[in-house]
Protein backbone atom coordinates (compact mmCIF):
# COMPACT_ATOMS: atom_id res chain seq x y z
CA UNK A 1 0.00 0.00 0.00
CA UNK A 2 1.49 3.68 -0.84
CA UNK A 3 1.24 6.13 1.79
CA UNK A 4 -1.82 8.07 1.98
CA UNK A 5 0.29 11.35 2.94
CA UNK A 6 1.39 11.90 -0.78
CA UNK A 7 -2.52 11.63 -1.98
CA UNK A 8 -3.49 14.28 0.94
CA UNK A 9 -1.14 16.27 -0.84
CA UNK A 10 -1.87 16.14 -4.25
CA UNK A 11 -5.84 16.75 -2.73
CA UNK A 12 -4.14 20.12 -0.82
CA UNK A 13 -2.32 20.94 -4.23
CA UNK A 14 -6.30 20.71 -6.24
CA UNK A 15 -7.95 22.62 -3.14
CA UNK A 16 -5.10 25.61 -3.54
CA UNK A 17 -5.72 26.00 -7.29
CA UNK A 18 -9.46 25.71 -7.07
CA UNK A 19 -10.07 27.51 -3.92
CA UNK A 20 -7.88 30.76 -5.87
CA UNK A 21 -9.89 30.49 -8.81
CA UNK A 22 -13.27 30.56 -6.82
CA UNK A 23 -11.55 33.63 -5.13
CA UNK A 24 -10.91 34.88 -8.53
CA UNK A 25 -14.52 34.90 -9.36
CA UNK A 26 -16.03 36.17 -6.04
CA UNK A 27 -13.65 39.22 -6.02
CA UNK A 28 -11.08 39.64 -8.89
CA UNK A 29 -10.93 43.48 -8.72
CA UNK A 30 -9.46 42.39 -5.18
CA UNK A 31 -5.82 40.47 -6.93
CA UNK A 32 -5.91 43.55 -9.69
CA UNK A 33 -6.34 46.44 -6.68
CA UNK A 34 -3.47 44.55 -4.97
CA UNK A 35 -1.39 44.60 -8.19
CA UNK A 36 -1.88 48.14 -8.72
CA UNK A 37 -1.16 48.96 -5.27
CA UNK A 38 2.30 47.14 -5.11
CA UNK A 39 2.84 48.85 -9.04
CA UNK A 40 2.42 52.17 -7.25
CA UNK A 41 5.13 51.63 -4.78
CA UNK A 42 7.72 50.06 -7.46
CA UNK A 43 10.69 51.93 -7.20
CA UNK A 44 11.94 51.20 -11.25
CA UNK A 45 8.35 52.61 -12.79
CA UNK A 46 8.20 55.42 -10.05
CA UNK A 47 11.11 57.05 -11.78
CA UNK A 48 9.75 57.06 -15.31
CA UNK A 49 8.94 59.70 -16.30
CA UNK A 50 7.04 60.02 -19.22
CA UNK A 51 3.36 59.80 -18.36
CA UNK A 52 2.87 58.07 -21.90
CA UNK A 53 5.53 55.61 -20.74
CA UNK A 54 5.10 54.81 -17.40
CA UNK A 55 1.09 54.34 -18.19
CA UNK A 56 2.27 51.26 -21.00
CA UNK A 57 4.51 50.33 -18.30
CA UNK A 58 1.90 49.78 -15.55
CA UNK A 59 -0.87 48.46 -18.09
CA UNK A 60 1.71 45.97 -19.02
CA UNK A 61 3.29 44.78 -15.42
CA UNK A 62 -0.18 44.71 -14.45
CA UNK A 63 -1.41 42.39 -16.89
CA UNK A 64 1.91 39.98 -17.00
CA UNK A 65 1.33 39.97 -12.63
CA UNK A 66 -2.12 39.08 -12.98
CA UNK A 67 -1.27 36.61 -15.29
CA UNK A 68 0.91 35.37 -12.29
CA UNK A 69 -2.02 34.63 -10.58
CA UNK A 70 -3.96 32.36 -13.00
CA UNK A 71 -0.65 30.59 -13.50
CA UNK A 72 -0.72 29.28 -9.41
CA UNK A 73 -4.27 28.37 -10.45
CA UNK A 74 -3.78 26.90 -13.55
CA UNK A 75 -0.14 24.81 -12.24
CA UNK A 76 -1.80 23.36 -8.93
CA UNK A 77 -4.68 22.35 -10.57
CA UNK A 78 -3.17 20.74 -13.83
CA UNK A 79 -0.42 19.12 -11.45
CA UNK A 80 -2.31 18.38 -8.84
CA UNK A 81 -4.36 16.00 -11.07
CA UNK A 82 -1.25 14.85 -12.61
CA UNK A 83 0.10 14.06 -9.26
CA UNK A 84 -3.31 12.20 -8.32
CA UNK A 85 -2.60 10.11 -11.77
CA UNK A 86 0.97 9.22 -11.22
CA UNK A 87 0.66 8.11 -7.62
CA UNK A 88 -2.53 5.82 -8.43
CA UNK A 89 -0.20 4.70 -11.26
CA UNK A 90 2.44 3.66 -9.09
CA UNK A 91 0.19 1.91 -6.56
CA UNK A 92 -0.44 -0.93 -9.07
CA UNK A 93 3.80 -1.32 -9.37
CA UNK A 94 4.56 -4.17 -8.54
CA UNK A 95 8.01 -2.02 -7.30
CA UNK A 96 9.52 -2.44 -3.75
CA UNK A 97 7.58 -0.25 -1.04
CA UNK A 98 10.55 1.81 -0.77
CA UNK A 99 10.83 3.37 -4.28
CA UNK A 100 6.89 4.09 -4.25
CA UNK A 101 7.41 5.95 -1.06
CA UNK A 102 10.38 7.52 -2.41
CA UNK A 103 8.79 8.70 -5.83
CA UNK A 104 5.45 9.36 -4.27
CA UNK A 105 6.21 12.10 -2.30
CA UNK A 106 8.82 13.48 -4.75
CA UNK A 107 5.49 13.75 -7.02
CA UNK A 108 3.07 14.76 -4.16
CA UNK A 109 5.70 17.33 -2.83
CA UNK A 110 7.22 18.82 -5.74
CA UNK A 111 4.19 19.44 -7.61
CA UNK A 112 2.34 21.20 -4.53
CA UNK A 113 5.09 23.57 -3.72
CA UNK A 114 6.13 24.23 -7.12
CA UNK A 115 3.10 26.64 -8.34
CA UNK A 116 3.83 28.72 -5.29
CA UNK A 117 6.57 30.10 -7.48
CA UNK A 118 4.07 32.02 -9.25
CA UNK A 119 1.65 32.76 -6.54
CA UNK A 120 4.20 34.57 -4.52
CA UNK A 121 5.50 36.40 -7.98
CA UNK A 122 2.62 37.52 -7.97
CA UNK A 123 1.90 38.72 -4.71
CA UNK A 124 5.35 40.42 -4.92
CA UNK A 125 6.27 40.92 -8.35
CA UNK A 126 4.56 44.56 -8.63
CA UNK A 127 6.67 45.83 -6.15
CA UNK A 128 9.51 44.17 -6.13
CA UNK A 129 9.88 43.67 -9.83
CA UNK A 130 8.38 40.72 -11.38
CA UNK A 131 12.42 38.94 -11.84
CA UNK A 132 13.37 39.55 -8.53
CA UNK A 133 10.46 38.17 -7.29
CA UNK A 134 10.67 35.03 -8.89
CA UNK A 135 14.78 35.09 -7.79
CA UNK A 136 13.50 35.56 -4.40
CA UNK A 137 11.08 32.57 -4.42
CA UNK A 138 13.20 30.06 -6.99
CA UNK A 139 13.37 27.11 -4.00
CA UNK A 140 9.68 27.31 -5.17
CA UNK A 141 10.76 26.36 -8.83
CA UNK A 142 13.45 23.99 -8.18
CA UNK A 143 10.42 21.99 -6.91
CA UNK A 144 9.66 21.34 -10.40
CA UNK A 145 12.77 19.60 -10.40
CA UNK A 146 11.89 17.30 -7.76
CA UNK A 147 8.53 16.80 -9.12
CA UNK A 148 9.93 15.90 -12.37
CA UNK A 149 12.46 13.53 -10.71
CA UNK A 150 9.56 11.72 -9.25
CA UNK A 151 8.41 11.62 -12.64
CA UNK A 152 11.39 10.15 -14.20
CA UNK A 153 10.86 7.49 -11.08
CA UNK A 154 7.45 6.47 -12.38
CA UNK A 155 8.95 6.04 -15.82
CA UNK A 156 11.97 3.46 -14.66
CA UNK A 157 9.46 1.76 -12.38
CA UNK A 158 7.05 1.55 -14.93
CA UNK A 159 9.71 -0.10 -17.30
CA UNK A 160 11.44 -2.09 -14.46
CA UNK A 161 8.68 -3.53 -12.74
CA UNK A 162 5.23 -5.03 -13.86
CA UNK A 163 1.77 -4.39 -12.32
CA UNK A 164 0.88 -6.02 -9.28
CA UNK A 165 -1.23 -9.94 -10.11
CA UNK A 166 -4.26 -10.06 -8.49
CA UNK A 167 -4.92 -12.71 -6.82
Amino acid sequence: MTSRIPFVIAILTLICGVFISIIFGANEDFFKDKIKEGLSKNEKISLIQDVAEKDAVLKAESEKNWRYYQRFHFHATGIGAMVMGVLLFISFLSAPQGLKNITSYAVAIGGFLYPFLWLFAAIYGPELGREVAKEKYAVFGYMGGLFLLGLFLSLFMAIKYSFKSSK
